[in-house]
């Protein structure tokens, strides 16, 4: 029957909406500045009920990391495999990209700021799935700008998110749509010059 929620679909529902309050908690006072009754309180669920979905704080916040690592990774596969040239494919990871900074401005802060508390073995995970997430950027550049070596392509893509992530700090004072037209301008600008730099 459409419409009924079934008991897995709540339980995901549910366990996204406590990594959605932790992220927001975390970005705001720091990993070690919140408690699980906290967590669970902003979800309206008490602190032992929370460990119901999560084991400690620890695992919340490796899985908030590494969910979030591997939906921009498939993201960007997606994007660059539907788009019909590189220059589109670029359009589409750079939306992309935007999309999630102006969305998800608080796992922005999380990550800088909070990824030595995740376990070592998460931590190596997360690590490994943004490497993937660049190279397919790098491969994209690749096709557009041939002449230039990709260790250079991959020094321009983390400059890139340098200035998209920058919403935290920039994202607010205009609309949504203008934010994004105006990252996604400035991005494209600057790897334009791509193309005259020394190789």
């Amino acid at each position: 029957m459409t419409g009924v929620r079934t008991p897995n679909r709540v339980r995901g529902s549910r366990r996204r909406e406590i990594l959605d309050a932790a992220a927001a908690l975390f970005a705001a006072r720091g990993f070690h500045g919140v408690s699980i009754e906290e967590i669970g309180g902003a979800v309206g669920i008490s602190g032992p009920a929370l460990y119901r979905h999560f084991s400690g704080k620890e695992s919340l916040l490796a899985e908030m990391l590494l969910d979030i690592s591997e939906r921009l990774r498939t993201s960007a596969m997606e994007r660059a495999t539907r788009a019909a040239d590189g220059q589109e494919a670029l359009d589409a990871l750079l939306a992309g990209q935007i999309d999630f900074a102006l969305d998800h401005p608080a796992l922005i802060t999380v990550h800088d700021r909070e990824l030595g508390n995740v376990p070592e073995s998460a931590r190596r995970q997360i690590r490994r799935l943004q490497r993937l997430y660049v190279e397919e950027w790098v491969t994209v550049l690749s096709e557009l700008y041939p002449r230039v070596p990709p260790p250079r392509l991959r020094a321009a893509t983390h400059a890139i998110f340098g200035l998209l992530n920058s919403t935290p700090h920039s994202a607010g004072e205009l609309p949504r749509d203008a934010m994004a037209a105006l990252l996604h301008r400035m991005a494209r600008a600057a790897l334009t010059d791509l193309a005259g730099l020394p190789e």
